[in-house]
């Protein structure tokens, strides 16, 4: 079984950037397909950004350009580097991991942009 957990969430005023980073623990973290979601209030969740295991990458049109799916070097920490934030973005972001046989949801963290 496998634990993600999200990170990285705050405050940050329209124009600004965060991080998100999405930590596995549980098993060997190899991936078919890691991604991050979000979920504004009233609203269906949606998919922000996919990674798959070899390296591509898909962006939802609304942050294309601004937001940046990656892995650290160990496989084991998937990030989310949003720039330009505008109050659109605000949010639950999800991490959200398909593996060979399971599929797993982070709790989320909040992000709220706004002056």
């Amino acid at each position: 079984q496998v634990q993600l957990v999200e990170s990285g969430g705050g405050l940050v005023q329209p124009g600004g950037s965060l991080r998100l980073s999405c930590a596995a623990s549980g098993s060997i973290f190899r991936f078919n397909l890691m991604s991050w979601y979000r979920q504004a209030s009233g609203k269906e969740r949606e998919l922000v950004a996919a990674l798959t295991s070899l390296g591509y990458t898909n962006y939802a049109d609304s942050v294309k350009g601004r937001f940046t799916i990656s892995r650290d070097n160990a496989e084991n920490t998937v990030y989310l580097q949003m720039n330009s934030l505008k109050p659109e973005d605000t949010a639950v972001y999800y991490c959200y991991g398909v593996f060979t046989s399971s599929s797993y949801w982070g709790q989320g963290t909040q992000v709220t942009v706004s002056s």
